[in-house]
């Protein structure tokens, strides 16, 4: 897989946020989605003292859900913590990964937002965009918006709401813990983020592609994640 260069890494924080404003227009909201048959997911740890971070890509089989490939690329951090351009710390390492595959995935699940986004670019977005593919944000909290309450029963979802728009949805995955929260990366409409957020659910709170993508950034073993 081969990312587009849309523009530079080395922005400071203001061209980043002119950089998410313009290209928010490129996103599409239109589901893509056919045929899928390898689904992904990715993940980034958190810089260690030295600044450097751990991200990874896990692809698994659709709808079996058994890992095909795993991979992990391990860099230097760049771009500081700022709240709302998180992609821009991130991005790069995710890209570098996902560069690394040999499968092609038909669709990417990000710990990350969409376009539940001040400016409609989040890291699953900026993801989608790069690497040309269908992406979703699934995010264990909510960076901007608000929503009613979301009923018990798994499955059971409202909108999360920005300005008076909908931006994503608020997803209970499973019964007895918090909701996820679920956005629209890049094409793909909200209706099948919702769906596919589900489908690749086994049990647990996060979607599988991105809880295993999660274990093997903060280095667990491939073999722990499976069991």
């Amino acid at each position: 897989m081969k990312a587009q260069t849309l523009h530079s890494w080395s922005v400071t924080a203001s061209e980043a946020r002119q950089i998410q404003q313009y290209l928010s227009s490129r996103i599409v909201v239109d589901n893509y989605i056919h045929d899928v048959r390898l689904v992904a997911g990715v993940d980034i740890s958190g810089a260690d003292a030295e600044g450097f971070a751990q991200a990874a890509v896990v692809v698994l089989s659709y709808p079996e859900l058994k890992i095909i490939e795993v991979k992990a690329v391990k860099q230097k951090i760049i771009f500081p913590y700022v709240p709302g351009l998180l992609s821009f710390r991130e991005a790069p390492l995710i890209v570098a990964v996902c560069e690394a595959l040999d499968s092609e995935p038909d669709l990417i699940l990000v710990d990350g937002q969409g376009i539940a986004h001040p400016r409609r670019f989040g890291l699953a977005s900026h993801l989608g965009l790069l690497l040309d593919k269908p992406t979703i944000g699934c995010a264990k909290s909510r960076l901007c918006g608000g929503h009613d309450q979301v009923s018990l029963e798994p499955g059971s979802y409202t909108n999360l709401i920005h300005n008076d728009e909908v931006v994503g949805a608020v997803l209970r995955t499973r019964q007895g813990v918090a909701p996820m929260y679920i956005s629209v990366g890049h094409k793909v409409d909200l209706q099948a983020a919702v769906s596919w957020a589900l489908r690749c659910c086994k049990g647990f709170r996060i979607p599988e592609p991105t809880r295993l993508a999660h274990h093997v950034a903060g280095g667990k073993l491939i073999q722990t994640t499976l069991n």
